[in-house]
C-alpha cells in the first residue's frame, strides 16, 4: 500500500538500514533479513510519529528495495496528503464531516484503530474514495 525505499550497507557484523526518505530512520540487523524487517519497523515509527506530531510526510520515492507500512498506518498518512493537499486542516474536516475534534483527531493518531468506515467517511468528506486492490 505505502512503500518506502531503504538502503543496506555491511556495518561491522551486521547490516545499517537507512531510508533516503525519511532521514530520521535509521536501524541495523545481524542478517540481510533481519535488517529488512527492523527497516520496516523504523519506517512504521518514523511515519507514526510524524503523525502524532502532525508534522510533513514526504511521499515515497521510487528504489530497488522497498518496505510497506502497516494498512493502518497508510490509510492514515494518505487521509493526511488528502487533507494538506487541499488545504485543509483538521478543523475543516471536523466541520465538513460534522465530527467531535477527538473523532478527527483520531483518524490521525497512530495508536488509535480507526475503523474502515470512518475513513471511507473522512475521504468522502475530501471528494475522495479510498480504493483497495490486491498485489
Amino acid at each position: 500500500m505505502l512503500e518506502y525505499p531503504i538502503h543496506i550497507e555491511p556495518d561491522g557484523d551486521g547490516f545499517l538500514v537507512t531510508c533516503p526518505d525519511l532521514p530520521e530512520v535509521t536501524s541495523d540487523g545481524d542478517t540481510h533479513e533481519e535488517a529488512i524487517v527492523n527497516g520496516a519497523d523504523a519506517i512504521e515509527e518514523a511515519l507514526a510519529g510524524r503523525l502524532a506530531d502532525f508534522e510533513d510526510i514526504p511521499r515515497p520515492s521510487a528504489g530497488d528495495l522497498t518496505v510497506h507500512a502497516s494498512s493502518l498506518i497508510g490509510l492514515k498518512v494518505m487521509l493526511y496528503w488528502e487533507l494538506s493537499g487541499l488545504g485543509m486542516t483538521r478543523a475543516d474536516l471536523m466541520r465538513a464531516l460534522g465530527w467531535k475534534r477527538t473523532q478527527v483527531d483520531r483518524l490521525f493518531d497512530p495508536l488509535h484503530m480507526t475503523r474502515v468506515d470512518q475513513f471511507d467517511a473522512a475521504f468522502e468528506a475530501l471528494g475522495k474514495r479510498i480504493v483497495m486492490e490486491a498485489a
